[in-house]
Order: structure tokens, then sequence, then C-alpha cells
């Protein structure tokens, strides 16, 4: 983590105040936030349909919230209900410039972290575009006849017809406030279709997932069940929107950790992965599509699935039906 993002955390999520000058400003955020909404919805700038329907999965909060497996989890739902689902985004962290269509072979610089991961997990069309409607136009002539955009609630220009926002449990909204006074893109009360919690303990009414990671996968693709591990020592990276979430459930697992927090999409590099210590390394699968080409011998990567509180698909294939209407195949 930078000291800047350590400092406005402090401010987001902690005791910290956010003080005068950072409230002006997210005063001034937010008179931008709620014209350019208004202009969409007026009319004044165009919102483009693509002629089939688009899922959107994003947060209001900045930084990462597990939206990634979600959308995942999404895409297999929407396969077994006889879609032909495809995947868009922005393709954040990357090298690369314009459109790239992402598969299996696809490179996390050229193609981005998350996007990659989608693809070589999913096998669909996934497209990163800066400009989500022609990500999607594009999705659709690879034969996608529904559209799943990871990250873009704020992103008006693409028409959507069914919104799930991912709220993350630990931090939720921190103060509530908008940017950069606090971590909010958008105010609280925003309205989507579905919103979804990642992380709670399964007693609220609300609807719920969990990331369940139970087999660590090494760098000659063979697996290993993660309580190998239990009560060993070992380097734990996360380059992710809230490392803590990672760490904290390794350490639930039974593990000794040595930290390695690193920003979201952060570029990593070989040295990144040498330590005085030699102990085996354990990261997530978004920084595993990063490190795999040079990650030391006793490397492992965590994939995780999103397990969705009992009745929380069948609820998004009644409110997404009472959108679309009847789908003729």
């Amino acid at each position: 983590m930078t000291a800047a993002r350590d400092w406005f955390e402090a401010r987001w999520y902690g005791a910290r105040k956010p003080g005068l000058a950072l409230c002006a400003l997210a005063a001034l955020y937010g008179t931008i936030v709620r014209m350019r909404r208004t202009a969409y919805r007026r009319g004044w700038l165009g919102v483009h349909r693509i002629g089939v329907p688009v899922i959107v999965v994003g947060n209001i909060t900045v930084g990462g919230s597990g939206k990634t497996p979600l959308v995942i989890a999404l895409v297999e739902y929407l396969r077994t209900q006889g879609w032909s689902p495809g995947v868009v985004s922005r393709g954040y962290g990357r090298r690369s410039h314009g459109q790239c269509v992402v598969d299996a072979q696809t490179g996390a610089q050229e193609g981005g972290d998350e996007p990659v991961l989608i693809a070589r997990r999913c096998g669909v069309p996934v497209v990163v575009d800066a400009d989500r409607v022609a990500a999607a136009r594009r999705v659709v002539q690879l034969g996608s006849n529904i559209v799943v955009a990871d990250d873009g609630l704020q992103h008006y220009r693409l028409h959507r017809d069914f919104e799930i926002e991912v709220v993350e449990a630990g931090r939720r909204f921190g103060n509530a406030r908008l940017l950069p006074a606090g971590p909010l893109r958008e105010p609280t009360s925003r309205d989507s279709d579905m919103r979804i919690v990642n992380g709670t303990d399964g007693s609220t009414d609300e609807w719920w997932f969990h990331l369940v990671g139970d087999t660590l996968v090494g760098n000659d693709g063979r697996p290993q069940p993660l309580e190998t591990l239990h009560g060993k020592r070992v380097h734990a990276i996360a380059g992710v929107g809230n490392p803590r979430r990672f760490f904290d459930s390794l350490r639930a697992r039974g593990l000794e950790l040595v930290e390695h927090a690193f920003a979201d999409h952060h570029n990593f590099q070989p040295n990144d992965l040498h330590f005085a210590e030699e102990l085996p390394i354990v990261m997530t699968e978004k920084d595993w599509v990063k490190c795999a080409a040079f990650a030391p011998a006793d490397s492992w990567m965590l994939p995780v699935r999103a397990e969705c509180r009992e009745g929380f698909f069948e609820e998004f294939r009644r409110l997404l039906s009472s959108r679309i209407g009847v789908r003729n195949d």
C-alpha cells in the first residue's frame, strides 16, 4: 500500500476526520456526480443499447469488494440457464491501449489481471476497452447473447438492464462521505436492482456471499490442499483492493503469515517475490496471473469461488426476467 492510500484510508475507514478541504472537494464532486447522472437520465448525454441484455456488477466505493469472483459465478449460472454470456471490463492496470479481446493465453499486462482471470476461469468472450459500449458490441459480435460488465456502475453511457451492487462487509461505506472525503463514488442513496454483501456471517437478511478457497495450485499446475500448510509460516502476497481480507482468510485456516501487501493491480516484478527468509509463497489468483512466469518454485495461488446465500440466483433470475421479459431462443 502506498503512503497516500494509507493516509486516505485512515480518514475513510478509521477515526481520523477528513478535514474541511476534503469536505469542500467532496461537495464539488457530489455536484458533478448529480449533474452527470441528470444529463444521462434526461437524454442530454447518449445512452447506448447493444441489442442484448446487459448486467452490470460494481460498487459505489473505491477499491475492491470481491466483484470478480461474483462475476465468474454469474457467468457460470447464466450458462446453466442456456445463455451465452460475455464479459466486458475496462481492464484497469493493463499496459496496452485500445480494445483487447482477452483469452486464456493473453498476458495480464495486455488484458488486465481481472479480465485474464475471468477468461481463464470461464472460457467465454472477454473484451477490455475504456469504451464499454464498444467492448459490449464486440462481445456480441463474438457470439454472446448477454453481457456482464465487470465494474461499470458509473459508466452510464452503456445501457444496463440489471445492476448488482457489491458491498464489502468489513468496510461497508466507511464514513459514508463522497470522494475525496470518503470512499464513495456515488451516494449510498443510489438504487441498484440487487445489493449483495461480500463476507457477512450469514446472520443478516441481506443477500451475501462468501469467498471460499480450499485448494492451492502450484506453478507446475499441481493442486495441494490448503491444509497441508496448516501451522506453517508462509509469505502471503496480496495486490488487491483489500489485502487484509486475504490475509485474514489464510490466518483463519491456520497459516502463520509474513504479510506483503501491495497496491491493487500492482505490476509485479521478480524482485517483489524475493525474500531473505525462504518460505512458501501463497498469493491470490488475481496476482498469480502476473507472477506465474517468474514465481519461485515453492509458490502457490489460492483460487476462490463465490458461494452465495441460498435463493440468491433464483431471485436474480426472477428480477432479471421481469426487466427483460421472456427470452426467445
